[in-house]
């Protein structure tokens, strides 16, 4: 395989990696050397990339097992899974505001959900993986997927209505 041909097939999903990696790593530069990591790890691999299916699942695949290796190391141990903030400049600042607040209530009930919960709205929700996708990903049912979708999807939901509603978490 050339180089031309390997990063024809590579790049399109290059930005999905890091945005998964910025995910699961939280710190940039933690997300574009994980990124770095994996596009290197193609390329070594780039010879067996024609015998997968969806190089892109493959290569979400590695990029999850990477940043859980890495969240798991030592040096690693202050990292933690957040949510970016969203920003629409069209908006009036105080509906940015209560954007931005929204957004954050999120981001940190994402945070207190079980990690199979957290990677799953990722995949689906921000990336818009299908099921099928996802379920091989995660090495998991189709089903399964759909019930994790639909608690954490719950979950955020009853917690941020009643933020909103009595300013509780």
């Amino acid at each position: 395989m050339t180089q031309s041909e390997f990063l024809n097939i590579v790049m399109p999903f290059k930005d999905k990696v890091f945005r998964l990696a910025k995910r699961l790593l939280i710190s940039t530069e933690e997300a574009e050397d994980a990124t770095q990591e994996i596009i290197l790890k193609l390329w070594n691999n780039k010879e067996k990339i024609a015998e997968y299916k969806n190089v892109e699942a493959f290569s979400m695949t590695m990029t999850k097992n990477f940043c859980f290796d890495k969240l798991k190391s030592k040096q690693s141990q202050n990292l933690k899974i957040v949510h970016s903030n969203y920003e629409d400049k069209q908006t009036a600042l105080q509906k940015q505001i209560e954007l931005n607040d929204s957004v954050n209530w999120v981001a940190k009930i994402i945070e207190d959900l079980p990690e199979q919960q957290k990677l799953i709205i990722q995949l689906r929700d921000i990336e818009e993986y299908d099921y099928d996708e996802i379920a091989e990903m995660l090495s998991m049912n189709q089903t399964a997927v759909r019930v994790n979708l639909s608690r954490a999807r719950k979950t955020i939901r009853e917690k941020l209505t009643n933020t909103h509603n009595y300013g509780i978490k």
